[in-house]
């Protein structure tokens, strides 16, 4: 699968994510790390990526647009990170690429909630 990893996303995480062999990008390496939220999500939806973050905010501006990148929003802590990782593992393996693409998915310790989005 195809990630853009928001700042927020943990360095270890994105390593995590690589270690299962899915192809991430850090909004920093593409020059973005001084963009606004909306402009993150409009790159994430041109290069057909996977929006990652941490920022809970995300839910609000694909709702509010009514369609998008699909997000992924990891609940994570330090201390929860491990459970979180485990949790993702989990989801990465029960949807598909083209469905996490259509859903904005929370992601904690031991579950995860997933909403579709609206086709555009």
């Amino acid at each position: 699968m195809k990630f853009l990893a928001d700042q927020d996303v943990y360095a270890i995480t994105i390593s995590f994510l690589r270690g299962l062999g899915h192809d991430v990008a850090p909004v920093a390496q593409l020059g973005l790390a001084q963009a606004d939220d909306a402009e993150l999500l409009r790159v994430a939806h041109e290069q057909k990526r996977i929006f990652v973050t941490r920022d809970r905010d995300f839910g609000a501006l694909v709702f509010v647009a009514g369609s998008g990148p699909g997000v992924t929003y990891l609940r994570a802590l330090p201390s929860t990170q491990n459970a979180v990782h485990a949790e993702l593992a989990r989801v990465l393996t029960l949807y598909s690429e083209p469905e996490l693409a259509a859903c904005f998915v929370v992601v904690e310790p031991g579950r995860h909630r997933i909403r579709k989005l609206a086709s555009p």
